[in-house]
């Protein structure tokens, strides 16, 4: 008996699939490619004011549906149910 205790005690195993880390990657690359959109607007004279490329479409639209996306997938990519074998098994 002391075995089998030794044997389910050795084994580590992660609270996802593998599956579902590749999901969050690939949230955290969408999330990290929003902020990128957000990036910008400098001007090389302080004194002058660009509200045109401060405020485009792509800083002020685009980029936050981007990163609110992300955030999206990566809720969807905790909540999905690995798949395991026992799931292949009986549904085969």
């Amino acid at each position: 008996m002391a075995k089998k205790k030794k044997e389910t005690d050795s084994k580590f195993e992660f609270a996802l699939g593998k599956e579902n880390y590749i999901l969050l990657a690939i949230g955290f690359a969408i999330i990290i490619i929003g902020f990128l959109l957000m990036m910008g607007g400098r001007s090389n004279d302080p004194n002058v004011f660009n509200g045109e490329e401060l405020y485009s479409f792509r800083r002020i639209t685009l980029a936050p549906i981007v990163v609110l996306f992300g955030f999206m997938f990566e809720i969807y990519a905790i909540m999905k149910k690995p798949k395991t074998d026992n799931n292949l098994k009986t549904k085969n």
